[in-house]
């Protein structure tokens, strides 16, 4: 068969069904991820280790997002894989810091202006990353300030930088296959 970089685009077969994969992967992604969080017994007091743990999880969004940078590069359809990349990378993020704050309010109990569920948690994070805060949740504690600073400060870069980085990666991963990025609408995304 021949290789995907070689074949010309219009031809290329199953590019419908790559991007539908990619899609549901993306999807699959994010719900498990979800999943994860809601199992996860987080009804812990948070510890001095959990500081290290949020770190840790940085990290481990910086090297998933780094990972997946590489497999843009490589992949013969690097706009699809840019999508699977962000999906994976933004839910990464927002779940951490989710359970983090969850975690705050069962260690220290009025650190937001209502006690907070799972789900609270996720929408607390979801409105704050969207830059929306309805102000129906609020950070009270300095602890709690801090935590949701550095989710501001992270999820700026990760809108800014990170899309900048993406998209190189799949200006990259075109280059590589012989498919410069066009600027013509006759030429339709994968």
């Amino acid at each position: 068969m021949d290789d995907p970089a070689e074949v010309p685009y219009r031809r290329r077969p199953g590019r419908r069904r790559a991007a539908v994969s990619a899609l549901a992967r993306s999807a699959l992604i994010a719900a498990g991820l979800v999943t994860v969080y809601y199992v996860l017994p987080l009804d812990g007091r948070i510890t001095s280790g959990d500081s290290v743990v949020l770190a840790c999880g940085l990290l481990l969004v910086v090297v998933v997002f780094w990972w997946e940078v590489r497999a843009i590069v490589t992949s013969p359809y690097p706009r699809l894989k840019a999508v699977e990349a962000l999906a994976t990378t933004l839910a990464l993020f927002l779940l951490l810091f989710a359970g983090a704050y969850f975690l705050l309010e069962h260690t220290t109990p009025g650190s937001f202006s209502e006690p907070l569920t799972k789900t609270d948690s996720l929408y607390f994070t979801l409105t704050t990353f969207a830059t929306v805060g309805y102000g129906d949740i609020t950070a009270r504690s300095q602890t709690g300030r801090v935590l949701t600073m550095i989710q501001m400060a992270g999820g700026l870069l990760l809108v800014g930088v990170a899309a900048r980085i993406l998209a190189g990666a799949v200006q990259a991963g075109l280059r590589r296959q012989g498919r410069e990025p066009s600027d013509s609408p006759s030429r339709p995304e994968n």
